[in-house]
Formats: C-alpha cells, structure tokens, sequence
C-alpha cells in the first residue's frame, strides 16, 4: 500500500495571531479559505513544528499586532526563517461586525484575512541594541515622572499639616541640597507623620540617585561610534539639548526608514487631524496619533528656537499676526524637525538665520 507524501510547495499559507500572555489564537488561511483556527501555548517553536507537520513545504506568512509582547516573537520567527510582520492595532481593518463581536478568534481570523487580501502594512523593527537604548531613554522619563509625584506628595504633606516652605527655597523650582537639609529637620507632631514624611524623602533621593545613573549612561552610550556624529549634529539645532537629542534618537532610531519628511511628521504627530466629506471639510487640531515623548519635547525646544534663530523668530512673528502663538509655535515646531531630518541624513551641522 502506498503512501502519499504531503508536499505544499509553491503554496501560500496566511497566519493570524491574537498573542496573549498564556495563550495564542491562530487562525491559517489558504487560496482564500479559512482552514483552522485553534488556541495554542504562547510558542513561535511550537507553532513552526505544527505547520511543518501539517503543510509541509509551504511558504509562511505571519502576522501579529503590537502590544505588551513588544517584538521577540517576529524575532524568532525571523530566525526560523518565516516571513513574520507586526502591525498596529489601529491600522488593522476592521469591519463593524467585528469592531461589536470581538473576540480572541474574531481578532486571529480578522489578522489572517488581511494578511491574505495584502491590507496589512507592517511596523518598523528595531535592532536589539536599539530598543534596549531606547528602553533605557524610557526609563529615565518614568523616573522624572516619579521624582514629580514624589515631590508633589511632599509638598502636599507639608500643606496638610500647617508646614510653611521658608520664602529663600521657594524661589528655586529646584530642590537643591539645602532645601533636603530643610526638609529632613522638619518635625511633624506624631510619629507617624515624621515616618511619612521620611519615607517620602528617602524615595526622592533614591529616584534622584537612580536618575543620575541614568544619565551617565546615556551620555556614555551617546559617545558610541554609532551615535556620536547623529548626536553632534542633531545637538546642533536650537533648543534641542542632550535630552532631547537622545529621545529624538532612540524613538526614530533610523531616519532613513522615513522616505519623506511627511512620513516623519505622521509619525511625531505633528499633522492636523482632518474631517473631510462631500462639500464639509474642516480641522480638528493636532492628530490625536503621536509619539508621546517627541512631540511635546519638540514643541517645547521650539519655544527656545524662536529665541535664538533669527529666521525661525521672523517666521514666528509672521504667523502670529494670522493665529495664536500656541498654533504658530506648533509650525515653529514643524519647521525645526524639518531641519532635524535634513541634519540627521545630511550629517550637517545647524546653519542660523537660513530662512528656508
């Protein structure tokens, strides 16, 4: 009796995954049918064993959307020599059926689909290397975050209990050494009240200590091969600092992956939001899609640039006569990261008064 060898070769399968913590749907799809869809241990191996056991020689398409799981698994499935692309959840078609019924084999089988229909359009991967930078760039503004919250607890604290701020520490917005000498002398009538507040302290000073670890350690990798002529010239613009610099670098990581500069504006947020139909057409502010540690850093170095740049501070003052100087400066903004992207390709240095 004889066998017959499953062989798929020259034959196109389409994979959906609804990755989650503790398990996988994957929905597979073939010449337009939907041919399983089944849940799963979260395994790019064991996913990879399962279809070279059922369709034998076919050629692999995955997908799968962005979130908590970051990009380990298109990573491994790379190496494992599949075609594996991530998308974003918001750019995944979706009909409204499925946008009221949504479930884990809804969400695979939707993936799937539009895998196979080409709809899909995949995200930019990182290097290893530059997804921990920027990991460590995303730690340090976590940190300022806390060092915030700690301090507006503290200030709180001494609110609540009748604890005047000596006038000489409230005309520094920083806290220097003194003010922490201050601050640790302080006596709340209970004991309880002296462990809060000393608590509170030992935070500030512990998220202080591990913010300027931090910072040496970005400066040290902006010293790197790789980084240090991007930094030297991205540094050159006005109003970017060293913080603004690395964030601009460890969120872009690779200018070259923007063929245009509208494309890099897409993607700070810097584009207007748009509501168009028939003869109605009219804006609605600034996208709602943005990079949240780029733009509001580049609108900020745009209040700065109009102060040192001539041709930026003749351009602002243009627009001002037609919009406020919170929509002039969103254009400020605009113009400066159009320089960015010149600089960055270029590997130029900053050229002031250009008006351009």
């Amino acid at each position: 009796m004889q066998h017959t060898i499953l062989n798929f070769i020259n034959q196109h399968f389409f994979i959906g995954i609804d990755v989650h913590l503790k398990q996988w749907k994957v929905t597979i799809r073939n010449t337009g049918i939907e041919l399983k869809t089944f849940s799963m241990n979260p395994s790019p191996q064991e996913l990879f064993h399962y279809l070279q056991k059922h369709y034998p020689g076919g050629t692999y398409h995955l997908v799968y959307e962005a979130g908590f799981c970051g990009f380990w698994i298109q990573r491994t499935f790379t190496e494992l020599g599949i075609h594996c692309i991530i998308v974003h959840p918001a750019d995944t078609p979706t009909t409204a059926k499925e946008k009221v019924h949504k479930t884990d084999p809804v969400d695979s089988r939707k993936l799937a689909r539009e895998l196979e229909n080409g709809s899909l359009k995949a995200i930019y991967v990182p290097q290893v290397a530059s997804e921990q930078l920027r990991s460590l760039m995303r730690l340090r503004f976590r940190l300022v975050q806390q060092q915030t919250r700690t301090k507006n607890r503290i200030k709180g604290f001494l609110r609540v209990n009748g604890i005047a701020i000596p006038a000489v520490h409230l005309t520094n917005p920083r806290w220097s050494g003194a003010f922490l000498l201050w601050l640790k002398g302080v006596h709340p009538s209970s004991v309880a009240g002296g462990f809060t507040l000393d608590n509170l302290i030992l935070q500030l000073e512990q998220t202080r200590l591990n913010l300027s670890g931090v910072l040496r350690q970005l400066r040290r990798e902006a010293t790197s091969k790789n980084l240090a002529s991007t930094v030297e010239a991205i540094d050159s613009a006005p109003g970017i600092a060293f913080i603004t610099t690395m964030t601009l670098i460890t969120e872009i990581i690779d200018i070259r992956r923007f063929s245009r500069f509208e494309h890099l504006c897409s993607f700070v947020g810097l584009v207007p939001s748009v509501y168009s139909s028939g003869e109605t057409s009219y804006t609605r502010g600034m996208s709602f899609r943005h990079n949240q540690y780029l733009r509001p850093l580049l609108i900020e170095a745009a209040w700065t640039a109009v102060r040192k740049d001539p041709a930026l501070t003749l351009r602002f003052n243009e627009l001002c006569r037609t919009m406020s100087k919170q929509m002039a400066i969103i254009r400020i903004a605009k113009k400066l990261l159009r320089r960015i992207f010149h600089l960055w390709k270029q590997q130029d240095r900053y050229v002031y008064a250009l008006v351009a």
